[in-house]
């Protein structure tokens, strides 16, 4: 058959779109599959190579699923609001809503005309009213559960996108957008107490299928520690300083405390503080610099000593010196610590510079060159003496604390309550109001969705204002509580709002009542296999997995956890080896390689380059490999024969493919399942036929990898049906045992040649088959014949 990819394809995709046979079926007595990838951002650049890789997974399996009988939902969508879009439409004047747009259609053009079974009557958008709406609603609930709250902090502010981040939005002291520095600002912040959901996050990750380095990001980004925590008496105050530490037993050894520059004990005690003017100006020192340049390990340590304010050490009653130092921050536990240089590299660093005395509480190391964090002896602590066991000392510690109302047994997060508003126009509304005689007041449900207003000018202001903020008509409301004048809320959300829960309404996506409805709920979710990108496991996930956990404790959803299964798609990197980006010139662009050689093979090839969930670069020649394997597939057309006498030696072959390529798939090792296929292809050129049943086998493994060409092979051979849709090859073990073996034919011992025997052939048989094969060129006599079933004929000689 003649492979025609310019025809082929599109026929199919129409073909496909017309009979609508990707889409989902709510309530199907089949059992039910929920595949789901990682919605796109659909910018102006359009997809790249990577989006082709990262959907092709769930897209494989998926359509394996139909052909199993499943009933599935192989959705897809836009998370369409954010900085980018914003950005590029103040510097062309072009409204937020047409760029959207724009980007959305030529997204959807490139995923259909690579053939995704897409279910796209289910498409959403994260900037369409009729979503957001529920977004605001989720929003609401948060808030009068008692999840939302606002407080005054220094927050990271881009000078360049006038706009505050989140600290996992400007890590490292990046913008994550433009990738400029970022600066402190204070502002007042929307926050979501996630932190309250901390121990569910961590107990629901013992019940879901995520690689093994997915929860222990998840884990690690969330930082959960058992301590204790200890309050140091401020002398001459009725004040106390309360630390958090996971090591109590240590408090023997601190010897001084250091609170962040902006603790409130400072300005409380002004007076008392000798070197008023030294502190000032070292804190106007520290508001310049970021979060990410204050907590760096590796920096000159810096701080001022607080004379005339000190602390009492609550075990021993010693006075200690009190720092202030910019690598203790508010935000951070309680905003001070205590130090203990002898078992603290940090604080014996301090110590050294500052100094600061030093006493060993655990015996061990060299403290005169280092901090000794190693376990030991437990020295110079009074009733811990003699102490080995940490556990021990740490237990006896936290007795004596709570017998003298000094501490108690504490836990701990690293994970913060996630800052959850931006000074931006493209997001949603955060649907609250304020009133100066009621306070913070909610929209009321039946009012939403609050609508974004249309606005010419979207620049931010130079403080970092919101543009909703220039608009009278928006913020001029009236309080829904008492009736008075009030303001609007300016703020809108952060764009990981709408993807928090957009996996619910791909359930029922059209509902106008409720953001889906119970039932179909019931029936699709929990989402049974999620695929996407590692950058992706730790925000996203915790959110989303945040915001279905809260759902689900009151009573929205019928499931803790959303996703089942969790996997991993590795980055396609430029043929050069370095990740693709524009300014290097190495990015790939999907139509390219389709106009060039055709979908089916783009599709191939992302699966066949290497580890699905490992990186890997770019290669042109192995492009064109996967295009001549396809023109092979296409060739096989020309050796379907009814000679048993030789398709019947493939037998076995294709049922070692099936099964090959049936766990391969589950396994995400995609690699070596178009490899087998490769294989099979040879076994089947040296046989030299195929028949009409193996080859329609044949197409079937391969139709979730390439289903343009498997769906004009299936029609070739007569089929009037869907190949998309025809039942999954079954695997049966019987068949992949060999009928025929191979035999070695000696002459007194040597070897001379081997033959193909029978599996059950007897004596006489093989012994026949032999003399046959040696015909005429015996050197001798034959005075006796051997046989060792399934291994050797000899035949011993005389000459």
């Amino acid at each position: 058959m003649k492979y025609d990819v310019k025809k082929i394809e599109p026929k199919w995709q129409k073909k496909w779109e017309d009979a609508r046979i990707f889409e989902a079926k709510d309530f199907d007595k089949k059992p039910k599959f929920y595949g789901l990838v990682e919605f796109p951002y659909p910018s102006g650049a359009g997809m790249h190579v990577g989006h082709i890789k990262a959907y092709s997974s769930i897209e494989v399996v998926s359509r394996k699923r139909r052909m199993q009988g499943y009933n599935v939902l192989n959705p897809i969508g836009f998370d369409a609001f954010g900085l980018p879009t914003e950005n590029y439409a103040i510097k062309t004047n072009t409204h937020p809503r047409v760029i959207t747009d724009k980007n959305i259609h030529h997204f959807t053009q490139q995923l259909k005309s690579v053939g995704f079974s897409f279910d796209w009557s289910r498409v959403i958008d994260t900037t369409d009213e009729d979503y957001y709406k529920w977004t605001q609603w989720i929003f609401l609930k948060l808030f009068e559960h008692g999840l939302v709250f606002r407080d005054t902090t220094l927050v990271n502010y881009c000078p360049h996108c006038k706009v505050v981040l989140s600290n996992e939005d400007s890590q490292g002291g990046k913008c994550d957008i433009c990738h400029n520095d970022v600066i402190q600002l204070p502002k007042k912040v929307w926050y979501l107490r996630i932190t309250k959901y901390a121990d569910k996050l961590l107990e629901g990750l013992k019940d879901v299928d995520y690689p093994e380095n997915v929860k222990q990001q998840q884990v690690h980004w969330i930082g959960r520690s058992e301590g204790a925590f200890v309050n140091f008496s401020v002398k001459g105050t009725d004040d106390s300083l309360r630390v958090y530490t996971t090591r109590c037993d240590t408090l023997f050894g601190v010897t001084f405390m250091v609170v962040a520059p902006e603790h409130p004990l400072l300005d409380k005690h002004k007076d008392q503080i000798r070197n008023w003017d030294e502190l000032e100006n070292y804190r106007k020192e520290c508001a310049k610099k970021t979060e990410f340049e204050r907590t760096q390990l590796v920096k000159d340590k810096t701080g001022v000593r607080l004379e005339g304010l000190t602390a009492i050490d609550p075990v021993n009653g010693k006075e200690i010196p009190i720092f202030a130092a910019d690598y203790v921050m508010m935000g951070y536990g309680t905003g001070a610590i205590m130090a203990v240089p002898a078992h603290d590299q940090r604080d014996w660093d301090f110590a050294h510079k500052f100094g600061c005395e030093i006493i060993p509480v655990i015996e061990g190391g060299d403290i005169e060159k280092e901090a000794y964090t190693g376990d030991g002896k437990m020295i110079n602590s009074d009733f811990l003496n003699g102490y080995t066991n940490k556990k021990d000392s740490i237990r006896k510690m936290l007795e004596v604390l709570e017998e003298r109302g000094i501490g108690e047994k504490g836990v701990q997060y690293k994970m913060k309550d996630w800052a959850f508003n931006r000074q931006r126009y493209w997001g949603e509304p955060i649907p609250l109001i304020h009133c100066p005689n009621c306070g913070i007041v909610p929209v009321p449900y039946d009012q939403l969705p609050l609508k974004l207003p249309k606005l010419d000018n979207f620049e931010p202001g130079q403080d970092g204002q919101s543009p909703l903020a220039r608009v009278p008509e928006f913020v001029n409301c009236t309080c829904p509580k008492c009736g008075g004048k009030a303001q609007r809320e300016t703020d809108t959300m952060p764009q990981w709002a709408g993807s928090s829960w957009y996996f619910l309404r791909y359930c029922d996506p059209h509902n106008e009542q409720a953001f889906a409805d119970p039932d179909k709920l019931k029936y699709w979710m929990p989402v049974d296999w999620y695929n996407g990108g590692m950058e992706h496991v730790t925000r996203h996930m915790l959110y989303s997995r945040f915001w279905h956990r809260f759902l689900y404790d009151i009573g929205e959803v019928p499931c803790p956890e959303p996703y089942k299964k969790r996997t991993i798609q590795g980055l396609i990197l430029g043929s050069d080896g370095d990740k693709m980006s524009k300014s290097k010139g190495n990015v790939i662009d999907p139509v390219d390689i389709v106009d060039q050689y055709g979908a089916d093979t783009l599709r191939t090839y992302v699966l066949f380059m290497g580890d699905y969930s490992a990186a890997a670069p770019w290669n042109d020649s192995s492009v064109k490999g996967c295009r001549r394997f396809l023109d092979r597939v296409a060739g096989l057309t020309d050796l379907i024969s009814d000679d048993r006498s030789k398709t019947d030696k493939l037998e076995a072959a294709v049922h070692r493919t099936i099964k090959k390529v049936s766990d391969d798939i589950e396994t995400t090792k995609f690699n070596t399942a178009i490899a087998a296929m490769m294989t099979l292809i040879n076994e089947i050129s040296a046989v030299g036929a195929i028949s009409k049943e193996q080859f329609e086998t044949f197409v079937k493994l391969l139709c979730p990898f390439a289903p343009h060409l498997c769906e004009e092979l299936w029609e070739f051979t007569g089929h009037e049906g869907f190949c998309s849709l025809a039942p999954w090859p079954v695997f049966d073990e019987s068949k992949t045992i060999e009928d025929e073996i191979e035999v070695a034919v000696q002459e007194n011992g040597k070897l001379r040649t081997r033959i193909t025997i029978k599996k059950d052939a007897t004596k006489d048989e093989a012994i026949a088959a032999a003399k046959e094969a040696l015909a005429g060129r015996l050197t001798g006599t034959i005075r006796k014949e051997i046989y060792v079933p399934g291994r050797i004929v000899n035949f011993v000689v005389s000459r």
